[in-house]
């Protein structure tokens, strides 16, 4: 395999001149540069890109870890990120974990052998012990709430946003509140479910386990949780879902059992997706791009531990 050495040997000039030509050092006369590229040339010399990050200490490559990579939410915060990562000239390299707790180590893991500058999960399954285990190999930036932790992160407090929209319906005369989420672990959830309960003591309503619908990702999750409220004989009048996409299957699934949205059902996504201008849903706006532009400027300052709290906007539409 060809070399500098051979390259100079080849052009003539020495083994320092070739190195300044391959960093594009400004102190080489053009006749120079000219023999150095044309001797690479014939020998088909490619540097290797490896050593030369390892010389730089940066790869100026981004970790973004998701859950999913065909759910809108995660498409935006990526596009986020992404966009900012052009602007720096950086790269991402994108791990889908569908929840499974090795292939996020796996993240960990290349943060660790120095294979990226910096580690951004948007969506954590790992415990903080594993997480907080692997601070020390370089920045590792949370897109949860995680104050009090020594790891930065951009996050909706969740606990804030959900009591908004509960004081919202209940504002509307509904006292027979349900709601709709993801996962039943990890930080936004228990928020989630901390502001129901306080929310019910403080109204004096009732708890009832079978308003909350766990594992709701997809617009087709949507149509299975009408399916169960229409079985119920004492279902929720309102629900409050944190994902728009599910919000949109529950309405579509509502028109055509003839149940009519608000006065039978009421629905508050979360997210304002596109899907939830086209079919009126009221919802929570998140400035997902935002979030993701935060996230990699906090990755990209890692002299600094940093929470960034992102409010939400209620977009108030039909479906209330």
């Amino acid at each position: 395999m060809t070399n500098i050495k051979d390259i100079a040997k080849m052009a003539g000039v020495s083994v320092a001149t070739v190195s300044r030509v391959l960093n594009n050092h400004p102190y080489v006369s053009n006749e120079k540069k000219a023999v150095v590229r044309l001797a690479m040339e014939k020998c088909n010399y490619q540097r290797n890109i490896n050593a030369v990050h390892l010389s730089k200490g940066k790869t100026f490559l981004i970790g973004v870890v998701i859950p999913f990579t065909n759910h809108p939410y995660f498409g935006l915060l990526v596009e986020g990120i992404a966009n900012e990562a052009v602007k720096h000239n950086y790269k991402l390299v994108v791990f889908q974990t569908n929840y499974k707790e090795e292939r996020e180590v796996e993240a960990l893991k290349m943060l660790q052998h120095k294979q990226i500058d910096a580690l951004i999960i948007c969506s954590r399954i790992c415990n903080w012990d594993i997480i907080t285990g692997y601070a020390a190999y370089g920045p590792i930036i949370l897109g949860e709430d995680a104050r009090g932790k020594n790891i930065s992160s951009t996050y909706i407090d969740h606990y804030k946003s959900f009591s908004i929209a509960l004081e919202y319906l209940h504002n509307k005369g509904h006292h027979k509140i349900g709601y709709c989420v993801g996962r039943k672990t990890g930080t936004n959830s228990k928020q989630r479910e901390a502001a129901y309960k306080d929310f019910l003591h403080k109204w004096q309503e009732e708890f009832r386990p079978n308003y909350i619908f766990y594992e709701c990702f997809n617009f087709e999750d949507g149509e299975e949780i009408m399916q169960r409220l229409m079985k119920m004989e004492n279902p929720p009048s309102a629900l409050l879902v944190a994902s728009d996409q599910v919000a949109a299957g529950i309405l579509t699934c509502c028109k055509e059992h003839n149940i009519h949205v608000p006065n039978e059902l009421a629905l508050m996504g979360f997210d304002n997706q596109p899907i939830a201008k086209v079919m009126n849903i009221t919802t929570l706006e998140i400035p997902l791009k935002a979030v993701g532009r935060k996230l990699f400027l906090q990755a990209m300052d890692s002299s600094t531990i940093s929470h960034e709290e992102i409010a939400v906007k209620l977009i108030k539409r039909q479906t209330v």
